[in-house]
């Protein structure tokens, strides 16, 4: 047996040996690299029970943060974390588009940790560098009509809407912005007008705390007589 070794065989197991740990790295790199897997999806994530009944019967049974709105429209808004207020997103002719737009905030406000409707908006989508609201909205807008068509191509919309089978009737919609303030202006005009004199009594002797108010009787408010 020969117990020494040349400096020529130390180098070749010390190249050995480098060469192992290298590969050992690399592999370990190789690994932890970020993959589509890692995307959190909406798909994968039942949604929890919805306790109003207007969210139930409109919300969209897979896309998060997507509501249907009268017939054909659907709407999307976002929660901010840690918060109690929500950014309202817009809305939009089709579920894919508000479910883009939905992506967009919640890439913004929650980066990595998003759940996402689609697992290619994290690379595709162009977020803010802000979590200021008018931002996240308007890069929203932009991204539901970047990908309206490419989206848009391999859904029924009939069939969509068939599985939400809402009631209209039933559906409450909060006012909007312009309504408000039609109903400001009308109360204001209200109580800005002057005091209106009740009609004179009528004087033909009768008790008006007797009458009933389903009484058939034909009551003559005014009296044009002279």
């Amino acid at each position: 047996m020969n117990i020494f070794k040349s400096p020529l065989d130390h180098d070749l197991n010390c190249g050995g040996i480098f060469h192992d740990s290298a590969e050992a790295s690399y592999s370990s790199e190789t690994r932890s690299t970020p993959s589509d897997e890692e995307v959190i999806l909406a798909s994968a994530r039942p949604k929890k029970r919805a306790g109003r009944r207007v969210f139930k019967e409109t919300r969209h049974p897979v896309y998060r943060g997507v509501r249907r709105r009268n017939k054909n429209k659907w709407v999307c808004e976002m929660r901010v974390p840690n918060n109690n207020s929500r950014i309202w997103l817009g809305t939009y002719p089709t579920p894919e588009m508000a479910a883009r737009a939905h992506d967009v905030a919640a890439l913004a406000l929650r980066g990595k940790s998003a759940c996402l409707n689609f697992a290619d908006s994290r690379w595709r989508l162009t977020v803010p560098a802000t979590t200021n609201a008018e931002e996240i909205r308007r890069a929203a807008g932009e991204a539901a009509e970047a990908f309206a068509v490419a989206d848009g191509d391999d859904v029924n919309i009939d069939q969509q809407q068939s599985v939400m089978a809402t009631n209209d009737d039933e559906v409450q919609e909060p006012l909007q912005q312009e309504e408000v303030q039609d109903l400001h202006d009308l109360l204001l005009s209200i109580a800005n007008e002057p005091l209106m004199s009740p009609p004179p009594c009528a004087r033909d002797g009768r008790d008006w705390n007797d009458v009933d108010i389903f009484d058939d009787d034909e009551i003559s408010l005014w009296n044009f007589s002279i």
